[in-house]
């Protein structure tokens, strides 16, 4: 895949983002950068490789998944609402 202009226009259009003209160059370059990284990767022989390999032979670290609540944050992040009652926003209804 070509990164030029065209592209990194295309880009900007989708992600709502503005890119100066100072910086276009360098942008382009590196995203090329990036592809080309990418295509590198699609050239390894993966065939003979377990589906389920990891480099890692404990697997992935699972942490306990605890709940906490700070009221505080909570308040904070209410006290900005037009509307709230018992810790919950109040909306407008939408569906009759």
């Amino acid at each position: 895949m070509q990164v030029d202009d065209a592209l990194l226009k295309r880009l900007e259009k989708l992600s709502f983002l503005t890119i100066d003209d100072n910086k276009r160059e360098e942008i382009i370059a590196q995203l090329s950068g990036i592809v080309d990284f990418v295509d590198n990767l699609s050239e390894l022989n993966t065939e003979n490789v377990d589906e389920n390999f990891a480099m890692n032979e404990s697997g992935t670290p699972v942490r306990e998944d605890n709940s906490a609540c700070d009221s505080a944050i909570n308040d904070d992040i209410l006290e900005h609402a037009p509307r709230s009652e018992e810790h919950f926003f109040i909306v407008p209804k939408i569906i009759e």
